[in-house]
């Protein structure tokens, strides 16, 4: 899963800018530095909104010259589209977890960072919401 920022110049340093992401954004001397520190950024800004309840925005795709196309980690980009997933299903995690035939805590551990998801039940929960789950090794 992948989020974009606008990167510019501000003097000497350089900043990425999430247009999806409100309020996320960092500041690095140099462009090698930047993309670190955008994946800090942009990661620490989602798990914050899962960990509050909320539902983080979908990646839109941007033109332009000045975007730096920033990775997640693949456990949080499970956690986000799972939330993702399941709002746009408006369903409660009560409500998913009785279709995919598990308990509203074990939804309530796959939305929030820290707890490791079994394949398995991520496949229960991704066929109660119509969906497959996808995974994949890429040459780093």
């Amino acid at each position: 899963m992948f989020y974009q920022a606008i990167v510019t110049r501000e003097g000497k340093h350089w900043l990425a800018d999430f247009p999806d992401c409100p309020g996320c954004q960092t500041f690095a001397s140099s462009e090698q530095k930047l993309r670190a520190m955008a994946k800090d950024a942009l990661e620490g800004w989602l798990e914050a909104h899962l960990v509050h309840g909320e539902v983080p925005p979908r990646p839109r795709t941007r033109r332009g010259a000045n975007l730096l196309r920033v990775g997640i980690d693949p456990a949080l980009a499970i956690r986000v589209q799972l939330r993702q997933a399941r709002h746009a299903a408006r369903l409660t995690q009560a409500d998913l977890a009785r279709r995919a035939g598990v308990t509203q805590q074990m939804i309530a551990k796959l939305e929030r960072p820290g707890v490791n998801a079994n394949l398995d039940t991520l496949k229960k929960v991704a066929a109660a919401l119509g969906m497959t789950v996808s995974v994949e090794f890429l040459a780093a």
